[in-house]
C-alpha cells in the first residue's frame, strides 16, 4: 500500500486525522512558535494591540471576502497565516498601520487572481502595501540576526511545513540559487568562506525560502515553473539586495516575480494546488477545466510538430 492509499484508508477510519493532515495547521503551528520565541528572545517591536488588531482587521474580512467567492470551503487557516506572517515581518510605530495591511492582505486574495489562484502571497502584498502607502511602517529582516540555533529551528520548522504541503523543492532550489549567488560574490570579492556561511544563517532568509516562497496557493503548479520561478525571485532579490542595497529585497522579489507565476503555469500546464474540502491539501482532483482541456491539445500539437 502507498502512502497516498494509507492515507486514505487512514482518513475513512478516523476522519478526524484528515484535518490534522492539513499542511495550514503545522505553519500556523511553526510561525505561532516562531513568533513567540522572536518577540521573548529577540524582543521584537511589537506591541501586544497592534498583534490583536492584526487578527481582528484580518479576520473579519476574511469573513467578508467569502461572499465574493462563496463556492470556497470557509476556514480561516490561511487568514491566520497571513496574520501570523504580518506579526513577523511588518514593523510600525503606530497602532492603525499593522490592521490596514492585514485587510488588504487578505482582500488582495478576491481581488487579484487569475484562473482560479490569487496572484500575490497575501503576507507579501500586505508588507509591500504598508511600506508604499502608509507612513510609519517598515520590514526588518534583521530582527532574526545571524543566530545559528534560530537558523536551526527554521529550517526545522520549514522542512516539517514544506513536505505536507509538497513545495519543499522550491524552498530548496531558491536557496540553491540565492546561496549560489553570494558564493560568486564572495570568492569574487576574495572574502573568508566564513562569510559565506554567516549568511546561510540567516533567520530573514530561512523564513522566507520555507514560508514564503513555498506558497503552494501562490507558487507555479509543475516543478519545472517552481524551479524557473525560484531562479527569477532569486536574481532579483540579489539584485535589489546587492545591486541598490536595499535590505528588504526578498521581500520585493517575491512581490515583483508574482505576476510570472501565470506565464510558467501556461508554459508547464499542471494540476492546481486546492485546499480540499477537509482542510488538507489536494492536487489529485484539483485540475481546472481549462487546464485539463489545454494538457492533450498542447500534446497533441507536439506529437505534429515531431
Amino acid at each position: 500500500m502507498d502512502e497516498l492509499s494509507a492515507q486514505k484508508s487512514s482518513s475513512h477510519w478516523f476522519p478526524g486525522l484528515r484535518s490534522l493532515s492539513d499542511p495550514r495547521l503545522f505553519q500556523i503551528f511553526s510561525l505561532g512558535v516562531l513568533l513567540s520565541a522572536g518577540a521573548y528572545f529577540r524582543d521584537f517591536s511589537l506591541r501586544p494591540a497592534q498583534v490583536v488588531l492584526t487578527f481582528a482587521a484580518g479576520l473579519l474580512i476574511q469573513r467578508g471576502c467569502w461572499r465574493l467567492n462563496p463556492s470556497k470551503p470557509r476556514s480561516y487557516r490561511s487568514a491566520i497565516i497571513t496574520c501570523l506572517s504580518l506579526a513577523l515581518l511588518l514593523r510600525a510605530d503606530n497602532l492603525f498601520a499593522h490592521p490596514i495591511a492585514a485587510a488588504a492582505a487578505i482582500a488582495s486574495k478576491s481581488i487579484f487572481r487569475f484562473r482560479g489562484k490569487h496572484l500575490f502571497n497575501p503576507a507579501t502584498f500586505g508588507v509591500v502595501f504598508a511600506i508604499v502607502f502608509l507612513p510609519g511602517t517598515w520590514d526588518s529582516p534583521g530582527q532574526w540576526g545571524q543566530d545559528f540555533a534560530i537558523a536551526g529551528w527554521v529550517v526545522m520548522l520549514g522542512i516539517l511545513v514544506t513536505e505536507r504541503a509538497r513545495r519543499a523543492d522550491i524552498s530548496w532550489t531558491f536557496l540553491g540559487f540565492y546561496m549560489g549567488a553570494l558564493a560568486i560574490r564572495v570568492a569574487y570579492l576574495g572574502q573568508r568562506w566564513p562569510v559565506w556561511t554567516h549568511q546561510l544563517e540567516s533567520g530573514a532568509l530561512l523564513l522566507f525560502a520555507f514560508f514564503m516562497i513555498s506558497d503552494p496557493m501562490t507558487s507555479p503548479n509543475a516543478r519545472r515553473g517552481r524551479v524557473a520561478h525560484a531562479a527569477i525571485v532569486a536574481a532579483i532579490a540579489y539584485a535589489i539586495q546587492f545591486g541598490l542595497y536595499r535590505t528588504n529585497g526578498l521581500i520585493w522579489a517575491l512581490f515583483m516575480a508574482a505576476p510570472a507565476v501565470p506565464l510558467w503555469d501556461a508554459l508547464w500546464p499542471a494540476r492546481k494546488f486546492e485546499w480540499s474540502q477537509n482542510g488538507g491539501g489536494d492536487e489529485t482532483v484539483s485540475l481546472s477545466k481549462t487546464d485539463a482541456r489545454d494538457v492533450p491539445v498542447r500534446g497533441d500539437n507536439a506529437r505534429r510538430a515531431a
